[in-house]
Order: C-alpha cells, then sequence, then structure tokens
C-alpha cells in the first residue's frame, strides 16, 4: 500500500510517499480503507515536532482524521462490519500510524459509524474540529453536557473565529443544539462564510465597538464563547459575558499568554476552560463522537463553500502540499484524497 512518511521533523519536505505492507488488525482493532484524510494544524505542529504529538519513534505517518470503509475485524471487534462506512479520529495520536495511507489500523474507540447520506469530505472534516468544537459546547456550568436539539434552547454562543473549522463546526453544532449563534471574524468574506455555515449574527471585529454590537444583540450576556485567540479577545469576552458564562479555550492565536480583568470576570462567576482534545479524557472523546455522528447524520455538518467551509483537495502523493497550505493558514478545510476516484 501506498503511505506518506516521516522519520525526522520538520518542513513539509520531510513526508514522503513509501510502500509498505498492508497492516493486520489486532484484537479490539479495526482496519480501514482510507478514502479521504482530513488535515487539522496539529498535524503539522507534530511534524515539526511540536507540542504533545511530536514524533518519538523512527516513522510517523501524519493526519489524525479520515474517512473510508472498514475492510478488517481484529479478533472480540462487534461494534463493526467490514463494508461500513466510518470516520477516524486521534488516528496518529500516541500510535503514530495517522490517516495518510491507504489503510490505517485503529482501536475500535477511534472509529465512528458514517450515515450513508454523509460524503467521506464530512467524514474527514470532523475528527479534531468537530470534537473539539463539541467540548467547547458542553463545559459551560449551566450547560448541558451532551448535544442534541434542543439542548442550548435559550443561550447564546459567541464563536470567535468562525471562518476557520473548528468554529465552523461549533456554529453549526450550536445552531442544531438551539442556541442563538453570534460570531466574529476579520472582514466581509470571512463573515460570509460564518453566515452560511448558520451563525445568526456576524460581528467584525475590526470596524466599530464589537463589545456594544455584541451587547445590542445579547444585553444579558453570551453563555459560551468558543474561543480561538484568549490573548486578544480577554478584554471583549470579559465585556460580553452573562452571569457565570464560559469561555472555552482551544487555540492561543496572537499570543500564549492572557491578562484577565479580576474584576468583570469575578462578578460575573466567568469560567475559564482550557480544551485540547488529546487528553480530555475518554467520556467526553465518547460523548462527542455519538452527538458529532448524529448531527452529521441529520445534515447540519455539511463542508464546502455553500456550507461555509471552502475545501482544498490534494491527492495522496502531494500530502507536503496540504501540509503546507494549513501551515499557511488557509481559509477552509484541507482534504487529501488517499483512494484514487474519491
Amino acid at each position: 500500500m501506498r503511505a506518506i512518511v516521516y522519520t525526522q521533523t520538520g518542513d513539509p519536505s520531510v513526508l514522503q510517499l513509501v510502500e509498505r505492507a498492508v497492516p493486520e488488525p489486532g484484537a479490539g482493532e479495526v482496519r480501514v480503507r482510507v478514502v479521504v484524510s482530513g488535515v487539522n494544524p496539529t498535524d503539522w505542529k507534530s511534524r515539526r515536532g511540536q507540542g504533545v504529538l511530536s514524533a518519538a519513534v523512527a516513522e510517523v505517518v501524519p493526519n489524525q482524521d479520515g474517512a473510508g470503509v472498514v475492510d478488517a475485524l481484529g479478533e472480540g471487534v462487534t461494534d463493526f462490519a467490514v463494508g461500513d462506512r466510518v470516520w477516524l479520529h486521534l488516528a496518529a495520536y500516541q500510535r503514530h500510524s495517522g490517516t495518510a495511507q491507504e489503510f490505517v489500523v485503529l482501536p475500535v474507540t477511534r472509529v465512528a459509524p458514517l450515515a450513508d447520506s454523509v460524503g467521506f469530505d464530512v467524514g474527514a472534516s470532523l475528527g479534531v474540529p468537530a470534537m473539539t468544537a463539541h467540548r467547547a459546547l458542553t463545559v459551560a456550568e449551566d450547560g448541558p453536557a451532551r448535544l442534541h436539539p434542543g439542548a442550548l434552547a435559550g443561550r447564546t454562543v459567541l464563536v470567535a473565529g468562525g471562518a476557520g473549522a473548528v468554529g465552523h463546526a461549533a456554529i453549526q453544532l450550536a445552531r442544531w443544539a438551539g442556541a442563538t449563534v453570534i460570531s466574529t471574524v476579520s472582514g466581509p468574506g470571512k463573515a460570509a462564510l460564518a453566515t452560511a455555515a448558520g451563525a445568526h449574527h456576524v460581528v467584525l471585529y475590526t470596524e466599530g465597538n464589537p463589545a456594544e454590537q455584541i451587547r445590542a444583540i445579547a444585553p444579558d450576556g453570551v453563555n459560551v464563547i468558543v474561543e480561538v485567540a484568549p490573548a486578544v479577545n480577554a478584554e471583549l469576552d470579559a465585556a460580553v459575558v452573562a452571569p457565570r458564562a464560559s469561555v472555552a479555550i482551544y487555540a492561543t492565536d496572537g499570543g500564549g499568554s492572557i491578562t484577565l480583568n479580576a474584576g468583570p470576570n469575578m462578578g460575573a462567576n466567568t469560567r475559564y476552560q482550557f480544551i485540547l482534545l488529546y487528553t480530555v479524557g475518554q467520556a467526553a472523546l465518547d460523548a462527542a463522537k455519538a452527538d458529532v455522528s448524529a448531527a452529521a447524520a441529520a445534515g447540519v455538518l455539511a463542508v464546502g463553500e455553500a456550507a461555509g467551509l471552502p475545501l482544498h483537495r490534494f491527492p495522496l502523493e502531494r500530502t507536503a502540499d496540504a501540509h503546507a497550505a494549513v501551515e499557511a493558514a488557509v481559509v477552509g478545510k484541507v482534504l487529501i484524497d488517499v483512494a484514487p476516484g474519491a
């Protein structure tokens, strides 16, 4: 089979196309024929040796997310059958064998059913973005632990950076769950994407007074903030939160150190929740997997320009270019077509 590997950390040029034997699943594992692989920022950061996913083995196949078809079952697997359509998450975490290859073996816990009505492009775009968004929407003190229609009814969610992959999924999931959704973006082009994703209101943080604009929409404040740039937005967040609101931080765009004004945050009993998918625990992952699968089956996690998340496609042999696109912060979702004609 064809696989992309790197044997040393570095820029995209370390990624090489090689031939490898098709792996066999062990007990509790499934083998999946990968149709589409998804690329996330965590994939290039791992390739460069950053964070918890730094390469510490002789050879790594990158990419956490993907979608495909179950090809073989290991001993004891009863949740899936050969031929089932599935989406994959955390494929390369602590295993160093991700989805940038024609066949991948994974524990059954990292495989989720993909409804027949859901395309492989959507399946490969779930994983890190949608599961992170799910976690961000379910950590509020007064909020739900699970998402379903009506779970966030009567609540207001502010999604910072609604044109990004996590922001896009957060908008879709929050609206599906019944929230009023506000998104902040930098310009009209990204505003159009956030609106296409389903945001009820979009605020340009580069114009006027965004805190006043958000307060005009939500006079009682917002209940959940899905935050991508806490250092930049700390003052704004403190100005718009409702009592007992949660600021769910999943990235540190704009700087890794945050200065908080204790007064307004203490007055509002604001909760700051940091999120890294790899260490949230299996219970949170299982909840996200189930709810994201249900949302996808309901048709609310669409991707593509019309749905607010433009797609950028590359063949497997151009995985280095795909990684470079994500590293350059291309707007939209980068996908790798692994199977011919995918």
